[in-house]
């Protein structure tokens, strides 16, 4: 059996580890980022009745797949916030994917349900940030917060209670079809990336989505 490393040798094995870890953060940084998925893309981007932030005339659609209880989601929404504001030039289409059961549907629903009073994005802003146990206390808290009324946003969820479940359904038709197995995911242009990732990697996706269209 190998004995404990002498002091040259710890000092050498901490040099390979540092220098490994900073090459892999090098190629992480250059390799190309998101792979494209076609075609199909442009039917996403469209809108599709899906709720919608930004300039009109962005010269970037960004189709952002996401789920109000996604740990991942959360942790890359404020990445996402940043490099959208920084770059000024890019439309979010909202894609609503509840995956994590019943209370991420109804947070959903009621989330989709407020776009008829134009206060969706602030909504989505909030339930990405709030750490609250969702439930329609908490909900109520932020709609209401937003602007907005509790009673005629769950009066018109009642109403149009179909066309909302038709469309999350919908999202996830749409999502499986480019390969995506959860959330988050980001199509850019025609470039799909997978997962939770930073602000010089959103930058990095805008990029290339421009350069790929």
């Amino acid at each position: 059996m190998p004995g404990p490393l002498n002091r040259r040798q710890a000092v050498g094995l901490g040099a390979v580890v540092v220098t490994g870890w900073a090459v892999g953060q090098v190629l992480r940084r250059t390799a190309p980022i998101g792979r494209d998925v076609g075609p199909t893309a442009d039917l996403f981007l469209a809108g599709s009745g899906s709720p919608e932030y930004g300039p009109v005339n962005a010269t970037l659609r960004l189709a952002v797949f996401t789920d109000y209880r996604c740990p991942a989601c959360r942790h890359a929404f404020p990445a996402l916030e940043k490099a959208v504001r920084r770059d000024g030039k890019v439309r979010v289409i909202y894609k609503d994917w509840p995956i994590f059961g019943p209370p991420s549907e109804r947070a959903a629903s009621v989330a989709l349900a407020c776009a008829e009073q134009g206060i969706y994005p602030a909504v989505h802003r909030q339930l990405m940030t709030d750490s609250r146990m969702i439930d329609d206390d908490m909900l109520r808290d932020i709609v209401t917060g937003a602007g907005g009324d509790w009673l005629r946003a769950t009066t018109w969820l009642a109403a149009h209670g179909q066309a909302v479940a038709a469309r999350l359904r919908a999202n996830g038709q749409e999502a499986y079809s480019i390969g995506l197995a959860g959330t988050p995911g980001f199509l850019a242009g025609r470039m799909l990336v997978m997962g939770a990732i930073e602000e010089r990697d959103f930058e990095r996706l805008f990029a290339r989505a421009r350069t790929e269209s």
